[in-house]
């Protein structure tokens, strides 16, 4: 195992690149799906993902107590997670396969899709075991983590062209690239740490992360319950809803992607926890994720018809994900500070006496508070305040960002008085006037809808954000300066 200091800025920008990478191959994924299958096929692909999501809540459980233990340097906790996590994800494979039968007319999906859904058995093995494998990396060496991603991205371009594209297969094509692309990273990542096979299983490790899953599972499960809203969508507004909710979700997703920026404080937490580490994060996360968010608003029209050009009508919803993710972002920072400075499994113990007193049971408990709020809400106004598919994906967008704007600040407090820092307000009010100004020139400029030309307003767009930036920022020229020297003595430029 590679062992040594991580660098915050170094780890995270490689992950950002790999994940802004991502946001091409992703997209190019994503148009061979939309272009090749109905609005309604497209529903029921988002519907495999939050049904699949239900049956891989237990695999982060084991990984999460396992990074804390790799990153204060536990002898054989890498090789425990990965055979632990492989015997988990067995059971909940064979429920998910038995249960096909109720799924399937539980969401009104008809026969024809029964081997899509099927199929889909594969991917909840290879969740469980790329967790456990990440879990190692993301610990000592978070970098590879972005490796690993280009390597899954381009491998799901590569064969999503001969599955959909050239064999013409739709549904099950795009499902079959995910799942090989996934089984090229596994094989990646297993290589990066096959060092790590040479420990012994300590099983009593194991036994103190089962003692404490009931508190991950607590948290997954509150997560959960608020993310059945997306459920709510399919079943009472429909297919064609939960498309709509779907396009707009993948273009603001990737305002999201600049949290990783950040991924690396976590591990650097907990060997040393300072604030000033969070407060960088902050300033660097901020910099690139409002100006995409900014961004995916002014051209939501161009970035929603390169999808296909029905979805042309869902900006508004396209409008509030983008503002949603952006909370989120900082959201994602003060989750991690909370998790980061805690430091209750220090000595390879986890007492559930010191676990229910802690900042971290509290933060777990937000999601049921969201929950709470969100699907009563959600339920009453799909059933007797929205009229058509567009209505219904819009109304769930707007109660979602309300929820989590609240949400946001009470993980702000919390992750304050975990480890005391300062917000860097100044800088977020400069990154958010150099997007004003972005947005600005982007509105006086014709929206394109082929695919090259967006892309290239798009880099203007940044290029105008950064210049301006530049000029009404020293401290951000000096971050840009060192992340090109970062980037440079990285690919040897």
């Amino acid at each position: 195992m590679v062992n040594g200091e991580i660098r915050l800025g170094y780890s995270g920008l490689i992950i950002f690149l790999a994940r802004l990478i991502s946001v091409g191959t992703g997209l190019a994924f994503t148009l061979m799906v939309t272009r090749s299958i109905s609005t309604e096929t497209f529903g029921v692909y988002g519907n495999l993902s939050d049904v699949l999501s239900y049956f891989i809540l237990a695999s982060g459980v084991f990984p999460f107590w396992a990074t804390r233990f790799v990153a204060r340097n536990h002898v054989g906790s890498s090789v425990t997670v990965i055979f632990s996590n492989m015997l988990l994800a067995v059971p909940f494979i064979v429920v998910y396969l038995s249960l096909l039968p109720v799924i399937m007319p539980l969401f009104h999906v008809t026969s024809e899709f029964a081997f899509a859904y099927a199929v889909i058995g594969i991917q909840i093995f290879e969740v469980y075991l790329l967790n456990a494998l990440e879990a190692t990396i993301y610990a000592k060496k978070p970098q590879n983590v972005g490796i690993g991603i280009i390597i899954f991205e381009t491998s799901k371009v590569c064969l999503g062209y001969v599955l959909i594209l050239s064999l013409n297969i739709g549904l099950v094509g795009a499902i079959l690239s995910v799942i090989l692309a996934l089984s090229i990273q596994v094989i990646y990542y297993l290589r990066s740490i096959v060092t790590v096979f040479h420990e012994k299983i300590n099983w009593s490790y194991a036994k103190e992360w089962v003692k404490a899953s009931p508190f991950n599972l607590y948290g997954i499960v509150g997560q959960k319950l608020a993310d059945l809203a997306l459920l709510l969508l399919f079943l009472y507004g429909g297919k064609i809803a939960r498309g709509y909710y779907g396009a707009a979700l993948t273009i603001a997703s990737i305002v999201g992607y600049s949290s990783s920026i950040g991924s690396a404080l976590y591990p650097r937490l907990l060997s040393k926890g300072e604030s000033g580490d969070i407060t960088f994060s902050i300033k660097l996360v901020s910099m690139f994720a409002v100006p995409m968010a900014f961004g995916a608003i002014m051209m939501g029209d161009s970035l929603l018809v390169i999808l296909r050009s029905e979805y042309g009508i869902v900006r508004p919803v396209l409008t509030l994900l983008s503002i949603d993710v952006l909370l989120l972002c900082f959201s994602s920072i003060f989750g991690t500070v909370i998790l980061g400075a805690e430091k209750l499994d220090a000595d390879k113990v986890i007492s559930w006496k010191k676990m229910s007193k802690s900042n971290f049971f509290l933060f777990l408990t937000l999601p049921y508070i969201q929950a709470l709020v969100i699907l009563p809400t959600i339920y009453y106004v799909l059933n007797f305040s929205v009229a058509n598919a567009l209505e219904a994906a819009f109304h769930v967008a707007l109660t979602i960002l309300i929820v989590d704007a609240a949400l946001v600040s009470f993980r702000y407090i919390i992750a304050n008085r975990s480890l005391h820092f300062k917000m860097p307000l100044k800088h977020i009010a400069k990154h958010s006037l150099a997007s004003s100004g972005m947005t600005v020139l982007l509105y006086f400029v014709p929206h394109p809808t082929r695919l090259s030309l967006t892309v290239v307003l798009t880099l203007f767009g940044a290029f105008t954000y950064f210049v301006i930036l530049s000029i009404i920022d020293s401290e951000s020229r000096t971050i840009l300066r060192k992340v090109i020297r970062e980037l440079q003595e990285t690919f040897k430029i």
